[in-house]
């Protein structure tokens, strides 16, 4: 059975029973918590915590599934992968145990000719908490398994929660019984590689406090309402249905193994260190093509830097596998092709997605010749210092910095005679997922206590939020926050926290800044510094007292600063235009990943591989202001999220969407956007369009800025005056500008040149000098000098003359220049040098020490540099010292 006819009778099923059908979240999901959505509850958070209110009483999806704790192990096992997709089924106050093993067991068993998955019940087990008789009872009377197809467990296995204070409770574990041939008999608690799980029921039923481990945590009591939910693991009901080992040589992930075989002529299942390159490979690719479909690109930070090191190991595990050619443009196509059944978005997104995947696999390209460089110095460094292994934090380094995986570094380190330092190695990473887990722990702690937010809420009801309408509220003060609590008033001088009835305030969101402003009342005013959403439907104003006192339940006027809201509403329209200028320009490819707008500035990221050129900056610039000159109408229309894509709105990358959505479209069809910002009425009053920048922002990846409005007129001004001060400089008109400095140019360079002729010619002279003082060390011609005021390409052609005036005994020469004030060195030897066992490679380390620098190249010459000009003088001894020793 297909992995996406699996997905679709799962789907089914629970529909037919009342189930609404939820699609899935994006991979990206406004949780601070999380990176990523790593499981299939997470868009139902807010119900499960009370936040919200679920629009329907059950629920069913199959969601995207992101985990990234052990990226380095996977392919080491068979049954882990990055990405995966969780089905599930939710109850909120519904139906509760019975209902949830009831429904599982009809699926499970059910015959495939009535829409089940045609399990043999005989091989199915679970597992209940040891202290859930009501659950064991059920399965019983619902499946008839016997007790001992009817396992208990503790709380370490079998009860659920968040990790934080919440909802918590019991659960029940489906497993299969894969046969003898897979382990020892005796069910899941004897061996879960032979007993497969598939399928969680998580019974929610109690309230947590204090939650200090998996197992031991306190129960405040009851929930005033029992839920369900669940997750069976799609991937892992594929393999067992098609009859396969695993994971990977399922319908959706084993073609691109087949594909990798064909590229590098090796077969899968030969060789185990192979095969796990293998599985990297097809893992890795399809959670690549994944996460860029859902807006994720490449980069140094969260989750572009997961997508980074995704990418990069699958194209590092095919080049290691024998295949140095491009690897993406074989593999990402083919993963496409298998998910598409399920995602077929992914199809018509594929030339941007591949156009993102393959720019971050020739930047990786180009990383590996960089990171080979400094590879090589730590190498040379190595050997110098008589070492046998690299450090442990060049390692760590090559890794963090130049993305080198450490199989690569072990590799490249083995081909020169060197071990790495793995344990120290292994010690930095874990020092460093520490760091992570406690910033992440932190986070999760910060973005927990939300609890005064929701009883404002709970008590007062949403904001009546009216930005759209107006920039005036008459209001009454329902709440005041000072540090994060409630406080019954705030003070002159005091920032703080205050929750209206209604506001006319726009809350940051969708790339918009929030607005500017005042709020007063009789005796008093205060400054409005920011507007949030801390929870949904609740406006929170951050404020600074100006005057007065600001109490509980006062009567106050909220006024939005009239030229704030002007400039806003330009900034936010004008992205829209520049997003769709960029469209025409470009092509439907360049679609934006984020931005964000503030009166009189916007700026739009957007997926694109290279830079744009100046024509095609100027073009976007006129078909934006085209655009406004043609005073094309403005319109903000609410429909459903279904109707809207039908209706040809552009939805942003890792937004997650309610049922109803508004859309704003200018000129029609020309830019139709799914948007909550505010507003020109038309595009002409968005007054100018003027392209500052254009920049990268990861590969794949670029950023366009511009300044709209009075902003922008006042940026043309300023070129303005600054031609006219050139113009007056120079004597010339505006057209001919270019030209005037164009020919001061041209005589800047002619006369460089010119004064790189007489260096040169100083240089020549300078070398006989130092040559002829050259010293003598048990035959060998050394020459250290310090050139004073050079640096760069004089000092090694300094080096290589007075190295060749050295001839017909070995010699070496080490120049160290300081032009800028820094130490430039070059280390050059003659053969006869060499044949005396020296190298400039293993020499200009030892100068590297002294003047905190390092170096690298080859046996007759390597060059380096440094940041100490006050240990040249050492450096130069402990040459001498080691060309003695050496001798």
């Amino acid at each position: 059975m297909k992995t996406a006819e699996i997905r679709r009778r799962f789907l089914a099923h629970f529909e037919n029973a009342g189930h609404t059908v939820v699609p899935s979240a994006p991979l990206l999901f406004d949780d601070p918590n999380l990176l990523f959505v790593n499981a299939g509850m997470v868009p139902f958070k807010p119900y499960f915590l009370g936040q919200e209110t679920p629009p329907f009483p059950r629920a069913t999806s199959v969601q995207k599934c992101v985990r990234t704790l052990d990226i380095d192990e996977v392919g080491k096992t068979t049954r882990h992968g990055t990405f995966f997709q969780m089905n599930g089924n939710f109850s909120f106050g519904d139906y509760f145990k019975e209902g949830a093993i009831k429904l599982a067991w009809e699926l499970v068993t059910g015959s495939v000719d009535t829409g089940g998955l045609g399990f043999d019940g005989d091989k199915v087990w679970v597992t209940v908490l040891d202290s859930d008789d009501e659950a064991r009872a059920l399965w019983r009377e619902i499946a008839g398994l016997p007790d001992e197809r009817i396992q208990s467990r503790g709380l370490l296995d079998n009860y659920w929660h968040m990790g934080v204070p919440g909802p918590g409770g019991p659960c029940s574990e489906i497993y299969i019984d894969r046969g003898a041939e897979f382990g020892p008999d005796g069910g899941p608690v004897v061996d879960e590689d032979r007993f497969l799980e598939i399928w969680n029921l998580v019974f929610m039923q109690e309230e947590l406090t204090e939650v200090r481990k998996k197992d031991d945590f306190d129960v405040l009591g009851p929930l005033p309402k029992q839920n369900i939910d669940t997750g069976m693991g799609l991937e892992r009901v594929a393999y067992l249905l098609q009859g396969k080992a695993n994971m990977y040589e399922i319908d959706e992930v084993f073609p691109v193994i087949e594909r990798a075989s064909e590229l590098t002529g090796k077969r899968y299942g030969a060789d185990a260190a192979d095969d796990v390159r293998f599985r990297v490979i097809a893992d890795h690719v399809r959670s690549g093509l994944m996460l860029i479909g859902d807006g994720v690109t490449p980069g140094n930070e969260a989750r572009g830097y997961v997508l980074r090191r995704l990418l990069r190991r699958a194209v590092r595990s095919l080049r290691l596998l024998g295949y140095d050619d491009p690897a993406l443009p074989a593999l990402l196509p083919v993963s496409m092709e298998q998910m598409k059944a399920s995602y077929p978005e992914l199809e018509a997104d594929f030339a941007r997605i591949s156009q993102i995947a393959y720019a971050e696999e020739n930047a990786f390209r180009q990383t590996l010749a960089k990171g080979t460089i400094r590879l090589d110095e730590a190498v040379a460094s190595t050997k110098s210092g008589g070492g046998a292994s690299v450090p442990a934090a060049e390692a760590f380094a090559l890794h963090d910095t130049y993305g080198f995986p450490i199989d690569l570094t072990l590799e490249m380190a083995a081909e020169q005679g060197l071990s790495v330092d793995v344990e120290g190695f292994r010690a930095l990473m874990a020092e460093q997922r520490e760091r992570a887990k406690a910033d992440a722990k932190a986070k999760k702690g910060h973005h927990a206590d939300t609890s005064v937010y929701r009883a404002a809420l709970d008590t007062n009801g949403p904001t009546d939020w009216q930005a759209y309408t107006t920039l005036h509220t008459e209001s009454r003060v329902l709440g005041l926050l000072a540090g994060g609590d409630a406080t019954p008033a705030i003070g002159a001088g005091t920032v703080g926290e205050v929750i209206l009835d209604r506001t006319p305030f726009y809350a940051e969101s969708g790339g918009q800044h929030a607005d500017a402003g005042a709020i007063s009342w009789d005796g008093g005013r205060a400054e409005v510094l920011d507007v949030q959403r801390p929870i949904k439907g609740l406006v929170v104003h951050q404020i600074r007292v100006l005057e007065g006192e600001l109490t509980l339940d006062a009567q106050v006027s909220a006024d939005v600063d009239p030229e704030w809201r002007t400039g806003a509403r330009q900034a936010h329209s004008g992205t829209h235009v520049v997003h769709a200028a960029l469209r025409e320009v470009l092509g439907p490819t360049a679609l934006q990943s984020g931005s964000f707008n503030r009166p009189g500035y916007l700026r739009l990221d957007f997926g694109w591989g290279s830079a744009l050129s100046p024509d095609q900056l100027k073009d976007v610039e006129h078909v934006s202001n085209r655009a406004l000159r043609e005073d094309l109408p403005v319109q903000a229309k609410v429909m459903s999220l279904p109707e809207a894509k039908a209706f040809g709105a552009l939805a942003l990358f890792g937004e997650t969407y309610g049922e109803d959505v508004r859309v704003v479209e200018i000129g029609g069809p020309w830019s139709r956007e799914l948007c909550g910002g505010t507003h020109v009425d038309r595009s002409s009053q968005i007054g100018t369009v003027v392209v500052t920048s254009d920049s990268s922002v990861g590969a794949g990846n670029r950023r366009i800025e511009a300044l709209v409005g009075i902003e922008g007129f006042e940026y043309l001004a300023r070129e303005r005056d600054l031609v006219q001060q050139l113009t007056g400089l120079l004597k010339a008109s505006p057209n001919d500008l270019p030209a005037q400095v164009q020919k001061l140019l041209d005589r800047v360079k002619a006369t460089e040149k010119e004064l790189e002729k007489i260096k040169a010619a100083e240089l020549i002279g300078a070398a006989a000098d130092i040559a002829a003082a050259a010293v003598d060390i048990d035959g060998i011609a050394v020459v250290a000098h310090r050139a004073e005021g050079i640096g760069g390409a004089d000092v090694r052609s300094l080096a290589f003359d007075v190295r060749g005036r050295l001839q017909g005994r070995p010699a070496v020469v080490a120049i160290v220049g300081t032009a800028d004030d820094k130490p430039s060195v070059v280390v050059a030897l003659n053969e006869q040098a060499q044949d005396r066992g020296l190298t400039a490679h293993a020499l200009i380390g030892i100068i590297g020490d002294h003047i905190g620098g390092r170096g690298g190249g080859k046996a007759d010459v390597a060059q380096g540099g440094g940041t100490n000009l006050g240990g040249i003088e050492a450096g130069f001894a402990a040459l001498r010292d080691a060309i003695t020793r050496t001798a």
